[in-house]
Formats: C-alpha cells, structure tokens, sequence
C-alpha cells in the first residue's frame, strides 16, 4: 500500500472543529446548544452584495478572472486603505484569493524553503503553522504572556532567532485573544526582524473588527510588509472564500506565477459581489454590525469576571474573549467537555492555540446573538458553582 506524505503526521489538528461536531450532533439530539465556539459572524452578507452576485450570475460572468483577481475588486480595496487606514496601496500590489487561507498559502510558498523556521506567538490561529508545514518550513512557537498582551515582542525576536530563522508570521487584532499589538511594539518588532533581513507576514483579517478607535494597518509602518485580510469576517463573507493579499512590488510576479498555477483565481462570482461591499451605504451596515460585536463584547466582559472567569487581557478587536478558567480547572479539554455535555455552551478549550497557556485559558466567540449570550451567562451562573466544587482538585494540582 503506498504511504501518505510525512507532513500529514505534522499538520496540527484543529480542535475547533471538532467540538464544532460534537455540537452539531447533540443538537441534532434536540440539544438546545449554545454556540459559542466557531469565530463565524452570526451576520451574512447584506442584500446588496448579494443582489450583485445574483446580477452576475445572471449576466455570465462566472469564467475566470485573471490570478491576480478583477482590477476593479483590486483598486477598490487599495482605495479603501487610503480612505480608511491612511495607507497608499498601488492596486497592482493586490491579489485577490480564495479567502485569507488561499493568501497565507501563497505567502507561504513564496517565502518559505524547506527546512526554515518561522517564528509565531503562543497563543495563535492554530492553522498558520500549517501554512508553514505545507511549504516545509518549521513554525517555531514563541510564549508570549499576557503582560505582552499575548503577542511577540522585538525581545522575543531576538532571543529566538536562529540560523535557520526566516521570518514571523503576525496577527493584530489576534485570534484567539482579540488583542491588538500596540504600534510602538509593532515598530520595535518590525525593526528587530528587518535587522535580520526577514520577512513579515501579518494577517490583518480582524482589522475591520476593533472598537476602541480608529485601527490602523501594519502597511502605515512598513509597506514591505506582507499584508493577509479577508472578506469573511468584518465583511460577514465567510463561505464565499475570498480574501486578498498586499504585498511589495518585488514579490507579485512570483505569486502571480503561483496563483495562476495553484489557484488559477478566487471565485469570479464572489469577486463581482464584493466590489459592492465598499459602497457607502453598504459599508454603513458593516460598521452598525461591528457596533453590535462591540456592544456584546462590552456585556459579557464584566459578566465573565463576576462569575470569576477572569479576562487576563482586555480584548480591542474581532470577536473572541481568552478566558483563564484556572478558578475552576487546569485541564481545559476536560472543562469544555464538561460545559458542552452539561450546560450545552460550546467553547474551543486553549491546546488548540498552543501549549504555552492551554491547560487554563479557553476561548470564547460573541459573534452570536445578544439574547444567547445572555442565556449562556445565566447557563453558567447555575453551572459553575458547583464545577468550582467539582473541579476543587484540580485548581490545587
């Protein structure tokens, strides 16, 4: 029987998922579950964006488009990081892709050689080190605390990287913490890898996504960085699969190359329909929506810490809280078993954003309803009293 290539074995499980299944089959059950486990916006993609799909559905224009993506979908999201984040992008710059996946992919296979290291912070997206695994690089994973509001700092850079160090794969606003790195860290970090002739990726999907005021993109810093965002959250686009890199002038006739050969383009359909999105009108829904996100984020913060789930750093951006349950139990897999077969909430327990605080942190999704969040914390209330009874021996282990 032939054998399935080696980094099958490295590819990290993606644990969300898998609680996702279980919660689908016990509401299949008749189970009332209450989901606050997969990072998708309970939002989908405003009339508009969808009446230009249909439109170009029916007009034909479902062939293919070039790899780079439609030069009307490219120039009107580098005028949108003029309009909004003050960054100057040259539309050829732009390649549209199948979701911020299909981005991280190419960027992957554009930077990384067999054998290099890539470094990441602890806790992370668990599927960027896969990227980095599918072009035979090594993700190296950093811990990074909570002091450093879980993200890598230009020390961690310089005390982990090696001979075989290539670059570090960033994010801000961050998943699983909804934190932002501060720009003066990010200038400091910045500085330390350029030093050492790397790379920067950062994945900028949440960007959209942040509440405490007006976001701004790593591009303003550096515009040699390489820059992954996506429709599918701020913008409610998640099945659609289209996304979009920015990177620097030198590296687009090689992922061009690769994205004609690997993707041949993103979906041309989704494409049409997402030049809409910008419209002032419709981008005056998405921002009432984020106002929504931030609204359910502002109820359950103090609500979580009452029931002595603390929140070791405030989260300013997408839609996740990283929660420290140790007042309860220091075997996260365990604790989202027992709050998913008990109470019926689902939650993605900490292993799946790396070792470094996974037996104690849990992450939690708002992007659902205010009235479930609502009943999730009166859920809870009942619950834990008697888990932190339960779970006593464990917190003392």
């Amino acid at each position: 029987m032939s054998q399935l290539a080696q980094r099958t074995e490295s590819v990290m499980p993606f644990y969300a998922v898998e609680m996702f299944k279980q919660a689908a089959a016990l509401s299949a059950q008749g189970r009332d579950i209450i989901s606050l486990g997969i990072g998708e916006p309970d939002f989908t993609a405003p009339a508009q964006v969808v009446e230009t799909l249909n439109r170009a559905a029916d007009a034909g224009l479902s062939g293919y488009t070039s790899p780079a993506g439609l030069p009307l979908l490219r120039e009107t999201i580098a005028h949108h990081y003029e309009e909004r984040y003050s960054a100057s992008v040259d539309p050829s710059r732009i390649i549209v892709t199948a979701g911020a996946s299909g981005a991280l992919l190419l960027a992957a296979m554009a930077l990384v050689n067999p054998g290099d290291e890539v470094l990441l912070p602890d806790p992370s997206y668990p599927a960027n080190q896969n990227f980095i695994i599918a072009a035979g690089g090594l993700p190296k994973l950093v811990p990074t605390p909570a002091s450093q509001r879980f993200h890598l700092s230009a020390e961690d850079v310089r005390r982990n990287w090696g001979p075989r160090t290539r670059g570090v794969l960033i994010a801000s606003p961050s998943n699983p913490t909804g934190t932002t790195i501060a720009r003066d860290d990010l200038r400091a970090l910045i500085t330390e890898v350029r030093a050492r002739g790397g790379f920067i990726i950062m994945d900028e999907i949440y960007l959209g996504l942040y509440y405490e005021e007006t976001p701004s993109s790593a591009l303003t810093l550096d515009d040699d960085i390489l820059i992954i965002n996506s429709f599918s959250k701020y913008f409610h686009m998640t099945g659609w699969r289209l996304g979009w890199m920015i990177a620097p002038t030198w590296m687009i006739p090689a992922l061009d190359k690769l994205a004609s050969n690997l993707c041949i383009c993103a979906p041309s359909l989704a494409q049409h329909a997402a030049i809409t999105c910008f419209e002032p009108e419709v981008m005056a829904i998405f921002e009432k929506r984020r106002l929504s996100f931030k609204q359910r984020r502002d109820y359950l913060l103090p609500e979580l810490e009452r029931l002595d789930l603390r929140v070791p750093v405030k989260p300013d951006g997408a839609f996740y809280i990283y929660l420290d349950i140790s007042q309860y139990s220091r075997d996260s897999d365990d604790f989202a078993q027992r709050l998913l077969h008990g109470p019926g909430i689902a939650t993605v327990p900490g292993r799946d954003f790396g070792p470094a605080h996974a037996a104690t942190s849990l992450r939690l999704s708002y992007a659902t309803r205010l009235d479930r969040l609502e009943e999730a914390v009166e859920r809870l209330g009942r619950w834990l009293p008697e888990e932190r009874l339960v779970g006593a021996g464990d917190v003392s282990a």
